[in-house]
Parts: structure tokens; sequence; C-alpha cells
């Protein structure tokens, strides 16, 4: 029986890619992929956050919209970094012009940037039409029966919870997708063995569930079940009947709804007990659509990327 130390909640933290898995540390990144002929391709930097600078980023509620948007950039970065080494089918394309030109004008490390960020913005907005734009415009259709602002933020309600279960679904059906969901359950069980003080090897990391408290999952859960209170109670004293004008609306509390989201799945991550574990039984529930049993092989990306990442000072990443 392997010698387990007292369990903790860490910090360390990671993301799925292709092939890979990205974990960030108190003060590292580092990102690990399997390559077509077994090897693995690492990547490793130091993380200089911005609330280093700028304290003030740090604060509650603020850092939540902070850590989403640096969270979403480093992790766009890390899926087109995993992307160059998955398996090629046919001839390698060529780059386009707009590519080429902007690689002579910017160089090829400012041209990266470059399509990161518009990546990221691009998800951004596909995730806002997706989960916020087009149940506004669907609920308009309650109009239609009857003129009740309650029964418009009910549909709208149920539209999201719908559309966001139903494009998870879609998404673990698709076989590309399932092989990432698999390497994230690799990652989720990972993190769950090292809190659990156990040593980090394969036959430990397997028996580790796959489903965590403080997955992405559950935060993106938390965004669209509090935007549904929010935006319920301030339409309930003002209301906006004007579909557009109520897109605008959503759009302006969004900050607010990404910043009391972060808290609430940080203090949910945090405690343990009754309370904690009923409120955060949505969120495990949708992580049997993001995540999956992994292999041995994932499991062993998974550990190599947390102990790239684990502060040499025992304690350091406590959460």
């Amino acid at each position: 029986m392997p010698k387990q130390e007292q369990k903790f909640k860490t910090m360390c933290g990671g993301q799925a890619l292709i092939e890979g898995i990205m974990m960030r540390g108190p003060k590292k990144q580092a990102v690990v992929v399997r390559k077509p002929d077994g090897e693995l391709e690492i990547e490793e930097k130091e993380l200089n956050l911005v609330k280093d600078k700028h304290p003030m980023l740090g604060w509650p509620l603020i850092r939540g919209v902070v850590n989403f948007t640096d969270s979403m950039y480093n992790g766009v970065t890390a899926l087109m970094f995993s992307a160059q080494f998955a398996p090629e089918e046919g001839e390698e394309e060529e780059p386009s012009k707009f590519e080429a030109w902007l690689d002579r004008r910017l160089g090829s490390e400012k041209a990266a940037a470059f399509f990161t960020t518009l990546a990221v913005i691009l998800g951004m907005a596909m995730s806002i039409g997706l989960f916020f734009l087009l149940p506004t415009l669907l609920g308009t259709a309650v109009t239609v029966l009857t003129p009740s602002m309650l029964a418009r933020n009910l549909a709208e309600s149920l539209l999201k919870i719908l559309i966001f279960v139903t494009y998870l679904a879609i998404c673990s059906r698709m076989g590309e997708m399932r092989r990432v969901f698999s390497y994230h359950g690799a990652e989720h069980k990972t993190i769950f063995c090292y809190e659990a003080g156990l040593p980090l090897t394969v036959e430990n990391v397997r028996r580790q569930p796959r489903h965590h408290p403080r997955c992405g999952t559950s935060f993106l859960f938390m965004v669209i079940a509090i935007s549904i209170v929010v935006s319920t109670v301030i339409f309930a004293v003002w209301p906006v009947y004007n579909a557009f004008l109520r897109f605008l609306a959503h759009l302006a509390m969004l900050p607010l709804i990404v910043g009391v989201s972060y808290e609430i799945n940080r203090w949910a991550g945090r405690h343990d007990g009754l309370f904690t574990r009923l409120f955060i039984a949505p969120g495990l529930w949708l992580q049997n659509f993001t995540t999956f049993e992994p292999d041995d092989s994932m499991i062993e990306v998974g550990i190599k990327a947390l102990e790239l990442v684990l502060p040499e000072k025992k304690g350091e990443d406590a959460w």
C-alpha cells in the first residue's frame, strides 16, 4: 500500500489539449503533448501574472474576469501548440497570403500572438452568441402567448440551460473530442491523486475519480446559473422588452456575472460538506459529457505535466 500524505487542495490545474495536457502551477506552466511517434513534446514557461504588476486586478470580483480572460488566451495558445503535433492527413497546407503577409510584417511570434488573440475574441463572441444572444432572441417567441415578463425570463433561463447541455452533449459524441475529453479525465485524476497525497504513478492516478469540483465545466455552468439569477432579478425590477436591448443588458452584466461565478466556484472548491456537495452537483453531472476515462498513456502525460509545475517548496500551491 503506497504511503499517503495529508490531503489538501491545490491551486494547480490544467486543460485538455489535442493529444496532450496543459498544467498551471503557482509559478510555472507546462504543456505536454504525445506525438504520433509516442514521444512527448514539452513546453515550459514561467508565469508572469498581471496581478503581480497591478495588485488591484487581484481583488475579489475583478480577479475572476482577469483570470478567465488569461485562461482563455493561454488555453488557446496551448491548443494551437498541441495542434502542431497532431497526425497529418494528406499534404500539409500552404499558409494563406494573409498569413504570409502578416508573418512578414510582424514576425512569426507577433503573428502567432495576433492569431491567438483573434481566436480568443472569436471564441468569446461565439459563446456569447450561443449562450446569451440566441436564448434572448428565441425567448421573444413567448411574447406571442403572454406579455408576462416572468414567463419570458423563465423561457430564456430554460433555453440557456437547454442550449448549454445540448452543446456539451453534441461535443461529447464527436470522435476527436472524446479523445480530448479523455485527456481531460486524465488531468482531473492526476490532480486528485496529488491532492490525496499519493505518489504520482499510473496505478494510483487510475483509481481516482474523473469529476473534479474546480473544473472549467462547472465554472461555465456557474456562469449560466448566475446569469439566470441576475438577469431575472434585474428584468423583474427594470423590465426590458426589446430583444436587442435585453441582449445589451446581458452583455453589460457579463463581467459581474463572471466575477461572482469565479468567487462562488473558488469558495466551493475550498469547502466540503453537504451544502457544498449539493451546490456543485449540477457541474459535476455535466462533467459526464466533458470527461472520459483515460488510457495509461494519457495518464502518463497528465503526471508529467503536473510534475513540471509543482513548486519546490511544499504547500506553496495550497488552494
